[in-house]
Protein backbone atom coordinates (compact mmCIF):
# COMPACT_ATOMS: atom_id res chain seq x y z
CA UNK A 1 0.00 0.00 0.00
CA UNK A 2 2.10 2.85 -1.33
CA UNK A 3 0.18 5.55 0.53
CA UNK A 4 1.62 4.51 3.84
CA UNK A 5 4.87 3.18 5.32
CA UNK A 6 5.99 1.34 2.20
CA UNK A 7 5.74 4.38 -0.06
CA UNK A 8 7.85 4.46 -3.20
CA UNK A 9 11.60 4.83 -2.75
CA UNK A 10 13.77 6.17 -5.57
CA UNK A 11 17.24 5.04 -6.67
CA UNK A 12 18.87 7.91 -4.79
CA UNK A 13 17.29 6.75 -1.56
CA UNK A 14 14.74 9.53 -1.45
CA UNK A 15 11.01 8.99 -1.28
CA UNK A 16 8.13 10.12 -3.48
CA UNK A 17 5.02 11.67 -1.96
CA UNK A 18 1.95 9.58 -2.91
CA UNK A 19 -1.23 11.21 -4.22
CA UNK A 20 -4.89 10.45 -4.75
CA UNK A 21 -7.94 12.71 -5.11
CA UNK A 22 -11.47 12.42 -3.82
CA UNK A 23 -13.88 12.14 -6.78
CA UNK A 24 -10.97 11.26 -9.06
CA UNK A 25 -13.39 8.95 -10.89
CA UNK A 26 -16.27 11.18 -11.85
CA UNK A 27 -17.98 13.64 -14.11
CA UNK A 28 -14.93 15.61 -15.23
CA UNK A 29 -13.41 12.48 -16.80
CA UNK A 30 -14.22 11.55 -20.42
CA UNK A 31 -13.76 7.89 -19.50
CA UNK A 32 -16.67 8.23 -17.05
CA UNK A 33 -18.78 10.23 -19.52
CA UNK A 34 -18.38 7.57 -22.20
CA UNK A 35 -19.66 4.88 -19.85
CA UNK A 36 -22.50 7.13 -18.68
CA UNK A 37 -23.86 7.38 -22.24
CA UNK A 38 -25.30 3.89 -21.85
CA UNK A 39 -25.99 3.85 -18.08
CA UNK A 40 -27.46 5.98 -15.35
CA UNK A 41 -25.72 6.85 -12.10
CA UNK A 42 -27.45 4.19 -9.99
CA UNK A 43 -26.65 1.50 -12.55
CA UNK A 44 -23.01 2.54 -12.62
CA UNK A 45 -22.75 2.35 -8.84
CA UNK A 46 -24.64 -0.91 -8.44
CA UNK A 47 -23.21 -2.87 -11.39
CA UNK A 48 -19.86 -4.13 -10.08
CA UNK A 49 -18.31 -4.45 -13.52
CA UNK A 50 -19.15 -0.82 -14.35
CA UNK A 51 -18.09 0.50 -10.94
CA UNK A 52 -14.80 -1.38 -11.33
CA UNK A 53 -14.19 0.04 -14.81
CA UNK A 54 -14.97 3.60 -13.72
CA UNK A 55 -12.74 3.29 -10.65
CA UNK A 56 -9.82 2.02 -12.74
CA UNK A 57 -10.10 4.75 -15.38
CA UNK A 58 -8.23 7.59 -13.62
CA UNK A 59 -5.73 5.22 -11.98
CA UNK A 60 -4.73 3.85 -15.37
CA UNK A 61 -4.74 7.22 -17.14
CA UNK A 62 -3.31 9.51 -14.46
CA UNK A 63 -1.26 7.09 -12.29
CA UNK A 64 -2.84 7.85 -8.93
CA UNK A 65 -1.39 5.91 -6.00
CA UNK A 66 -4.81 4.84 -4.76
CA UNK A 67 -8.06 3.75 -6.34
CA UNK A 68 -11.22 4.78 -4.53
CA UNK A 69 -14.38 2.82 -5.16
CA UNK A 70 -16.76 4.54 -7.53
CA UNK A 71 -19.98 4.76 -5.54
CA UNK A 72 -21.99 7.26 -3.51
CA UNK A 73 -21.97 8.11 0.18
CA UNK A 74 -25.77 8.21 0.54
CA UNK A 75 -26.59 4.53 0.14
CA UNK A 76 -27.10 4.04 3.91
CA UNK A 77 -30.16 6.30 3.57
CA UNK A 78 -31.59 4.12 0.82
CA UNK A 79 -31.17 1.04 2.99
CA UNK A 80 -33.33 2.49 5.77
CA UNK A 81 -36.20 3.36 3.44
CA UNK A 82 -35.65 7.04 2.62
CA UNK A 83 -36.26 6.57 -1.11
CA UNK A 84 -32.94 7.63 -2.62
CA UNK A 85 -33.08 8.60 -6.30
CA UNK A 86 -30.75 10.22 -8.85
CA UNK A 87 -33.32 10.49 -11.63
CA UNK A 88 -33.28 14.29 -11.58
CA UNK A 89 -29.49 14.50 -11.48
CA UNK A 90 -28.67 15.47 -7.88
CA UNK A 91 -29.71 12.96 -5.19
CA UNK A 92 -33.26 13.28 -3.88
CA UNK A 93 -35.07 11.57 -1.01
CA UNK A 94 -38.74 10.62 -0.79
CA UNK A 95 -38.70 10.77 3.02
CA UNK A 96 -37.17 13.57 5.07
CA UNK A 97 -36.50 13.63 8.79
CA UNK A 98 -38.32 16.89 9.54
CA UNK A 99 -39.87 15.82 12.85
CA UNK A 100 -39.01 13.32 15.54
CA UNK A 101 -42.00 11.17 14.58
CA UNK A 102 -40.54 10.75 11.09
CA UNK A 103 -38.13 8.22 12.59
CA UNK A 104 -41.08 5.82 12.74
CA UNK A 105 -41.13 5.75 8.92
CA UNK A 106 -37.67 4.24 8.74
CA UNK A 107 -37.00 0.55 8.43
CA UNK A 108 -34.15 -1.41 6.89
CA UNK A 109 -35.30 -2.81 3.56
CA UNK A 110 -32.69 -5.59 3.52
CA UNK A 111 -29.98 -7.16 5.55
CA UNK A 112 -26.90 -4.91 5.14
CA UNK A 113 -24.79 -7.82 3.87
CA UNK A 114 -27.25 -8.31 1.04
CA UNK A 115 -27.88 -4.65 0.32
CA UNK A 116 -24.21 -3.63 0.17
CA UNK A 117 -23.16 -6.72 -1.75
CA UNK A 118 -22.60 -4.67 -4.91
CA UNK A 119 -19.85 -2.68 -3.21
CA UNK A 120 -18.11 -5.79 -1.92
CA UNK A 121 -18.21 -7.37 -5.38
CA UNK A 122 -16.87 -4.19 -7.01
CA UNK A 123 -13.93 -4.15 -4.61
CA UNK A 124 -13.22 -7.83 -5.21
CA UNK A 125 -13.01 -7.15 -8.95
CA UNK A 126 -10.77 -4.15 -8.36
CA UNK A 127 -8.44 -6.12 -6.09
CA UNK A 128 -7.94 -8.63 -8.89
CA UNK A 129 -7.03 -5.95 -11.44
CA UNK A 130 -5.04 -3.39 -9.46
CA UNK A 131 -1.29 -3.44 -9.06
CA UNK A 132 -0.19 -4.35 -5.54
CA UNK A 133 1.50 -0.91 -5.43
CA UNK A 134 -1.88 0.87 -5.66
CA UNK A 135 -3.94 1.16 -2.47
CA UNK A 136 -7.64 0.35 -2.71
CA UNK A 137 -10.06 2.51 -0.75
CA UNK A 138 -13.71 2.10 0.16
CA UNK A 139 -15.88 4.81 1.68
CA UNK A 140 -19.20 5.95 3.02
CA UNK A 141 -20.76 9.06 4.50
CA UNK A 142 -20.08 9.88 8.14
CA UNK A 143 -23.14 9.93 10.44
CA UNK A 144 -23.65 13.71 10.64
CA UNK A 145 -23.25 14.27 6.91
CA UNK A 146 -25.75 11.51 6.15
CA UNK A 147 -28.07 12.99 8.76
CA UNK A 148 -28.00 16.44 7.14
CA UNK A 149 -29.12 14.88 3.87
CA UNK A 150 -31.84 12.97 5.71
CA UNK A 151 -33.15 16.20 7.26
CA UNK A 152 -32.58 18.77 4.54
CA UNK A 153 -32.54 16.61 1.43
CA UNK A 154 -29.09 18.04 0.65
CA UNK A 155 -26.09 19.61 2.32
CA UNK A 156 -26.99 23.21 1.62
CA UNK A 157 -28.11 26.37 3.34
CA UNK A 158 -27.73 27.13 7.01
CA UNK A 159 -28.87 23.65 8.19
CA UNK A 160 -31.24 25.15 10.74
CA UNK A 161 -33.42 22.04 10.98
CA UNK A 162 -30.40 19.73 11.14
CA UNK A 163 -28.81 21.70 13.95
CA UNK A 164 -32.09 21.82 15.89
CA UNK A 165 -32.32 18.06 15.44
CA UNK A 166 -29.13 17.59 17.45
CA UNK A 167 -31.14 18.78 20.45
CA UNK A 168 -34.61 17.36 19.75
CA UNK A 169 -33.54 13.73 19.36
CA UNK A 170 -33.57 13.32 15.60
CA UNK A 171 -29.80 12.92 15.25
CA UNK A 172 -29.56 10.42 18.07
CA UNK A 173 -32.57 8.51 16.76
CA UNK A 174 -31.25 8.33 13.20
CA UNK A 175 -27.84 7.20 14.42
CA UNK A 176 -29.48 4.14 15.94
CA UNK A 177 -30.09 3.12 12.32
CA UNK A 178 -27.01 4.65 10.72
CA UNK A 179 -24.14 3.63 12.97
CA UNK A 180 -24.72 -0.16 12.78
CA UNK A 181 -25.39 0.14 9.04
CA UNK A 182 -22.18 2.08 8.40
CA UNK A 183 -20.17 -0.44 10.39
CA UNK A 184 -21.60 -3.33 8.38
CA UNK A 185 -21.13 -1.46 5.09
CA UNK A 186 -17.47 -0.70 5.75
CA UNK A 187 -16.94 -4.22 7.08
CA UNK A 188 -18.15 -5.62 3.76
CA UNK A 189 -15.82 -3.24 1.96
CA UNK A 190 -12.94 -4.47 4.10
CA UNK A 191 -13.83 -8.07 3.29
CA UNK A 192 -14.01 -7.14 -0.38
CA UNK A 193 -10.36 -6.14 -0.28
CA UNK A 194 -10.27 -2.44 0.59
CA UNK A 195 -6.96 -1.45 2.19
CA UNK A 196 -8.44 1.72 3.63
CA UNK A 197 -11.95 2.71 4.75
CA UNK A 198 -12.98 6.35 4.40
CA UNK A 199 -15.59 8.27 6.38
CA UNK A 200 -16.44 11.49 4.55
CA UNK A 201 -17.89 14.23 6.76
CA UNK A 202 -18.45 17.15 4.41
CA UNK A 203 -21.03 18.84 6.67
CA UNK A 204 -19.02 18.67 9.90
CA UNK A 205 -17.53 22.15 9.68
CA UNK A 206 -20.99 23.74 9.67
CA UNK A 207 -21.18 23.09 13.41
CA UNK A 208 -19.75 24.94 16.35
CA UNK A 209 -16.78 23.26 17.97
CA UNK A 210 -18.93 22.59 21.03
CA UNK A 211 -21.64 20.78 19.07
CA UNK A 212 -19.10 18.91 16.94
CA UNK A 213 -17.35 17.66 20.05
CA UNK A 214 -20.53 16.84 21.98
CA UNK A 215 -22.66 15.20 19.30
CA UNK A 216 -20.54 14.14 16.34
CA UNK A 217 -17.28 12.76 17.68
CA UNK A 218 -18.87 10.07 19.89
CA UNK A 219 -20.58 8.62 16.80
CA UNK A 220 -17.37 8.70 14.79
CA UNK A 221 -15.54 6.94 17.61
CA UNK A 222 -18.20 4.24 17.87
CA UNK A 223 -17.72 3.44 14.17
CA UNK A 224 -13.93 3.54 14.16
CA UNK A 225 -13.58 1.53 17.36
CA UNK A 226 -15.65 -1.36 16.02
CA UNK A 227 -13.99 -1.31 12.60
CA UNK A 228 -10.49 -1.34 14.05
CA UNK A 229 -11.51 -4.16 16.39
CA UNK A 230 -12.73 -6.21 13.44
CA UNK A 231 -10.01 -5.24 10.95
CA UNK A 232 -6.92 -3.99 12.79
CA UNK A 233 -4.82 -4.11 9.62
CA UNK A 234 -7.09 -1.75 7.66
CA UNK A 235 -6.42 1.97 7.57
CA UNK A 236 -9.30 4.21 8.68
CA UNK A 237 -9.50 7.60 6.98
CA UNK A 238 -11.64 10.45 8.30
CA UNK A 239 -12.11 13.55 6.17
CA UNK A 240 -13.98 16.56 7.53
CA UNK A 241 -14.64 19.70 5.52
CA UNK A 242 -14.34 23.21 7.00
CA UNK A 243 -13.07 21.89 10.32
CA UNK A 244 -10.17 23.99 11.55
CA UNK A 245 -7.24 22.90 13.69
CA UNK A 246 -9.14 23.15 16.98
CA UNK A 247 -11.71 20.67 15.64
CA UNK A 248 -8.98 18.27 14.60
CA UNK A 249 -7.44 18.62 18.05
CA UNK A 250 -10.65 17.33 19.62
CA UNK A 251 -10.89 14.18 17.50
CA UNK A 252 -8.39 12.27 19.66
CA UNK A 253 -9.19 8.91 18.09
CA UNK A 254 -6.49 6.24 18.18
CA UNK A 255 -8.48 4.17 15.69
CA UNK A 256 -8.20 6.78 12.93
CA UNK A 257 -5.07 6.44 10.81
CA UNK A 258 -5.50 9.33 8.36
CA UNK A 259 -7.01 12.79 8.73
CA UNK A 260 -8.10 14.43 5.50
CA UNK A 261 -8.16 18.23 5.68
CA UNK A 262 -9.51 20.89 3.37
CA UNK A 263 -7.71 23.89 1.88
CA UNK A 264 -8.81 26.22 4.67
CA UNK A 265 -6.44 24.48 7.09
CA UNK A 266 -2.79 25.43 7.30
CA UNK A 267 -1.08 22.22 6.18
CA UNK A 268 2.21 23.03 7.90
CA UNK A 269 0.44 23.55 11.21
CA UNK A 270 -1.61 20.38 10.75
CA UNK A 271 1.51 18.31 10.09
CA UNK A 272 3.33 19.82 13.05
CA UNK A 273 0.44 19.25 15.44
CA UNK A 274 -0.97 15.92 14.29
CA UNK A 275 1.52 13.90 12.22
CA UNK A 276 2.71 12.05 15.32
CA UNK A 277 -0.80 10.65 15.68
CA UNK A 278 -2.14 10.46 12.11
CA UNK A 279 -1.18 10.57 8.48
CA UNK A 280 -2.40 13.88 7.05
CA UNK A 281 -3.95 14.12 3.59
CA UNK A 282 -4.59 17.31 1.66
CA UNK A 283 -5.03 20.01 0.91
CA UNK A 284 -4.62 21.59 -2.53
CA UNK A 285 -7.52 23.84 -3.47
CA UNK A 286 -9.56 21.94 -6.12
CA UNK A 287 -10.19 25.23 -7.94
CA UNK A 288 -6.45 25.50 -8.71
CA UNK A 289 -6.99 22.70 -11.21
CA UNK A 290 -9.19 25.06 -13.23
CA UNK A 291 -6.36 27.56 -13.67
CA UNK A 292 -4.13 27.80 -16.73
CA UNK A 293 -1.26 25.35 -16.29
CA UNK A 294 1.29 28.14 -15.84
CA UNK A 295 -0.59 29.43 -12.79
CA UNK A 296 -1.29 25.94 -11.45
CA UNK A 297 2.33 24.90 -11.80
CA UNK A 298 3.49 28.02 -9.95
CA UNK A 299 1.04 27.34 -7.14
CA UNK A 300 2.16 23.72 -6.82
CA UNK A 301 5.82 24.77 -6.71
CA UNK A 302 5.10 27.33 -3.98
CA UNK A 303 2.97 24.79 -2.09
CA UNK A 304 5.87 22.30 -2.04
CA UNK A 305 8.47 24.95 -1.23
CA UNK A 306 6.46 25.98 1.83
CA UNK A 307 6.40 22.40 3.11
CA UNK A 308 10.12 21.96 2.49
CA UNK A 309 10.94 25.14 4.40
CA UNK A 310 9.79 23.57 7.66
CA UNK A 311 11.03 20.61 9.67
CA UNK A 312 8.13 18.26 8.88
CA UNK A 313 7.75 14.49 8.88
CA UNK A 314 6.73 14.12 5.24
CA UNK A 315 6.50 10.35 5.70
CA UNK A 316 3.18 11.20 7.31
CA UNK A 317 1.78 13.26 4.43
CA UNK A 318 -0.36 12.09 1.49
CA UNK A 319 -0.88 14.69 -1.24
CA UNK A 320 -4.42 15.37 -2.33
CA UNK A 321 -7.10 17.97 -2.81
CA UNK A 322 -8.89 19.78 -0.03
CA UNK A 323 -12.11 18.24 -1.36
CA UNK A 324 -13.13 16.37 -4.52
CA UNK A 325 -12.33 17.03 -8.16
CA UNK A 326 -14.85 19.61 -9.38
CA UNK A 327 -17.02 19.00 -12.43
CA UNK A 328 -15.51 20.42 -15.66
CA UNK A 329 -11.98 20.30 -14.24
CA UNK A 330 -9.66 20.03 -17.27
CA UNK A 331 -8.42 16.46 -17.53
CA UNK A 332 -4.98 17.63 -18.63
CA UNK A 333 -4.60 19.58 -15.39
CA UNK A 334 -5.38 16.46 -13.37
CA UNK A 335 -2.80 14.51 -15.37
CA UNK A 336 -0.16 17.24 -15.15
CA UNK A 337 -0.75 17.76 -11.43
CA UNK A 338 -0.21 14.08 -10.60
CA UNK A 339 2.87 14.03 -12.84
CA UNK A 340 4.22 17.18 -11.18
CA UNK A 341 3.72 15.75 -7.69
CA UNK A 342 5.41 12.47 -8.60
CA UNK A 343 8.31 14.25 -10.28
CA UNK A 344 8.88 17.07 -7.81
CA UNK A 345 7.45 16.18 -4.39
CA UNK A 346 10.57 14.22 -3.43
CA UNK A 347 12.14 14.21 0.01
Amino acid sequence: MGLFDDRKKLENGKKQVPVWFMRQAGRYHSHYQNIKKNSNFMQMCKTPELACEITLGPVEEFSFDAAILFSDLLFPLELIGMGLSYNSGPPTLEVKLEHLNDLKKLKASQDPATFYGFQKKSLELLKQKLSSEVSLLGFTGAPFTLYTYAVEGAHKGSLVSSKKGLYDGRFEGLCEFLVPSIIEQLSLQAEGGADGLCLFDTAAGELTLKDYTRFILPKIRSVTKELKKRYPEKKIIYYSKMTHLDYLEEIQDDNIDVLGIDWRCNLVSALKRFSKDYYIQGNIDPVWLHLPWQNLETNLAQFWAELQSHDLNLDRWIAGLGHGVIIETPEQNVKKTVEYIHRNFIY
